[in-house]
């Protein structure tokens, strides 16, 4: 049997912090090894403890959870951050993806889906909701560049059929469904998504998003 996920908890709410514990730890394959109250008192942590997962709630006191985000994908020791949100400050949960969170939830998602998304992450996918997405994109909207006129020129480097799937990456399709809407191989679908990454120096799906919305191809 292979080593449980193991989850660290950053939110300042206790409750919060309870009910998510509660949740994990009946989970055979999954368990919470810390917790931290703050931006500060996570990052410390974090770099002691190397969790597979950080639940990362983006309002906490002192040092929030964007700049948390910045300092422990910093640390470079492995550890997958899953943002947390309620979208009262959604432009923050932008800045934490920019900064190198592997995906954003919302606090009411349900707790087989909190779960699938930490495996996920933890297997090194990441996790984009297309109606999160697309909440998220409208309150980021105002913020991003206007491309009126001339196509944005990082988008030269790829073929048509790569644009393709990065607007369907951009729509928050999984793999299988990019293969039906696109009559191609689930396969295919992989190769190409693996060629955008190494095109785009992404470092994974999340970043494909963000950089189709940044660069216009796929309308706000």
């Amino acid at each position: 049997m292979s080593d449980p996920i193991t989850v660290f908890l950053a939110d300042d709410q206790e409750l919060v912090r309870s009910g998510f514990r509660m949740l994990i730890d009946a989970e055979d394959d999954m368990e919470v090894v810390g917790e931290g109250v703050d931006g500060a008192d996570t990052v410390r942590q974090i770099a002691t403890l190397r969790p597979d997962v950080v639940l990362m709630d983006i309002r906490m006191p002192g040092m929030d959870g964007v700049e948390a985000t910045k300092q422990v994908v910093a640390l470079d020791n492995g550890t997958k951050v899953l943002v947390l949100t309620t979208f009262d400050l959604d432009e923050y949960v932008f800045a934490a993806l920019k900064a190198g969170a592997s995906g954003f939830l919302l606090k009411d998602t349900r707790p087989a889906d909190l779960l699938s998304a930490i495996r996920a992450v933890a297997a090194g996918d990441s996790v984009v909701a297309p109606s999160a997405t697309r909440r998220l994109l409208d309150h980021v909207a105002p913020t991003l560049p206007d491309h009126v006129g001339e196509p944005d020129e990082r988008l030269d480097v790829l073929t048509d059929r790569e644009r393709e799937v990065l607007v369907e990456v951009a729509k928050g399709a999984t793999n299988a469904e990019i293969a039906t809407n696109l009559f191609m191989a689930e396969g295919t679908v992989k190769t190409h998504i693996g060629r955008l990454l190494a095109k785009l120096h992404c470092r994974d799906r999340v970043g494909l998003v963000l950089f189709a919305y940044e660069t216009g191809l796929a309308p706000a």
